[in-house]
C-alpha cells in the first residue's frame, strides 16, 4: 500500500510535491511543541533565530519528505533536474584512484546526491540503517538502489562492504550527522555544542586514503530541481578520533551555511546515547 502511494506521489510535478510538503512541514511544526522547540533551539546554535526562520526550516523539511518518492521512483526525471558547478572536485578525486568517501548531511535533498554521482561518476555504496519493520525496509532498499547504486547495512558486515568498495577505487556514501550508537562515536563540537559524532568516516579515510568529499543537493525554488554541491575536505586526515570528528563537523557546518533553512534542525542531533555523557561545558 505504501509502495503504491509513493509511486503515485512520484508522478506529481516536483513543484506540486514541494507545495504539499511545505504544508505538511508547517502542520507538523504547529502540532508538535517538542519538535518546534528543538528546531528553534538547534537553529539558534547556528545563529539562526526567530520564528520566521523556524517556519521556513519546518516547511523545507516537509519539502524534503515529499520529494523522496520522485528521486526513488522517477530517477530519470530527478536526474534531469540536477545540476552542479563543482564536478571538478569529484573528478580530481576520481583521478587519484583511491576511492571517494562522500559525506552527505541531512541538508536539502540528501537522497539525490548519491544518485547523481552514480549516474555521472560510477559505482557508489551507501551506508544506511535498516528500518525495524520489514515492509518499510523493503520500500527503502527498493527505492534507494539503482544503476551503479548499492546499499550497505550499518553493521560490521556493511562496514566491510564499504572498505571493499574503497579498495576497488569506488565511492561510498555516509550520512555523517546521524547520532551513532554507544561506543561508535566521540564528542565533538557541532555549531559550538558537543554532539556525539561518528568515528567511522575518519577511520575509513585514514585506513584507505580515500578522498573525503562533502555532498549536498540544494533544493532550488519553483520546482526547478536541485543544485548538487561537492566540496573536498582540505588537509590531511587528523590523527585522533576526536580531531577527525571535529574536522568532519566543521566541514558540515560550512556546507549547511550555504542554505541553512534546508537543514533538518528538528533532528535530535544532540542526544546522548545510553551510557554516554556529554562533556562538561
Amino acid at each position: 500500500m505504501l509502495l503504491t502511494f509513493y509511486r503515485l506521489l512520484a508522478r506529481l510535478p516536483l513543484g506540486w510535491l514541494h507545495r504539499l510538503g511545505r504544508c505538511l512541514g508547517l502542520l507538523v511544526y504547529r502540532s508538535s511543541a517538542d519538535y518546534a522547540a528543538r528546531l528553534r533551539a538547534n537553529a539558534a546554535l547556528g545563529g539562526y533565530e526567530g520564528e520566521d526562520f523556524a517556519r521556513r526550516a519546518a516547511a523545507a523539511a516537509g519539502e524534503g519528505a515529499l520529494e523522496i518518492p520522485r528521486v526513488w521512483f522517477r530517477p530519470d526525471r530527478a536526474l534531469a533536474e540536477c545540476r552542479t558547478d563543482d564536478w571538478d572536485a569529484v573528478q580530481g578525486a576520481l583521478d587519484e584512484g583511491k576511492g571517494i568517501l562522500f559525506l552527505t548531511p541531512h541538508l536539502g535533498c540528501f537522497e539525490v546526491a548519491a544518485r547523481y554521482y552514480a549516474h555521472r561518476g560510477g559505482p557508489i555504496t551507501v551506508l544506511y540503517r535498516p528500518p525495524r519493520k520489514a515492509w518499510v525496509s523493503q520500500l527503502v532498499e527498493g527505492g534507494r538502489r539503482g544503476p551503479n547504486l548499492d546499499t550497505a547495512p550499518a553493521n560490521l558486515q556493511g562496514v566491510r562492504q564499504l572498505v571493499r568498495a574503497l579498495r576497488r577505487g569506488e565511492a561510498i556514501g555516509i550520512l555523517p550527522d546521524q547520532v551513532p550508537g554507544n561506543g561508535e562515536g566521540v564528542w565533538a563540537p557541532f555549531f559550538g555544542k558537543p554532539a556525539f559524532s561518528m568515528v567511522l568516516p575518519g577511520r575509513l579515510a585514514a585506513q584507505t586514503g580515500a578522498a573525503v568529499v562533502l555532498a549536498a543537493g540544494e533544493r532550488l525554488p519553483g520546482g526547478q530541481g536541485w543544485k548538487v554541491h561537492f566540496v573536498r575536505l582540505s588537509g590531511p586526515v587528523p590523527e585522533t578520533a576526536e580531531d577527525q570528528a571535529a574536522w568532519v563537523n566543521a566541514g558540515m557546518e560550512a556546507m549547511i551555511r550555504r542554505c541553512p533553512e534546508q537543514y533538518l534542525w528538528g533532528y535530535n542531533r544532540y542526544k546522548a546515547p545510553r551510557g554516554e555523557t556529554p562533556p562538561a561545558a
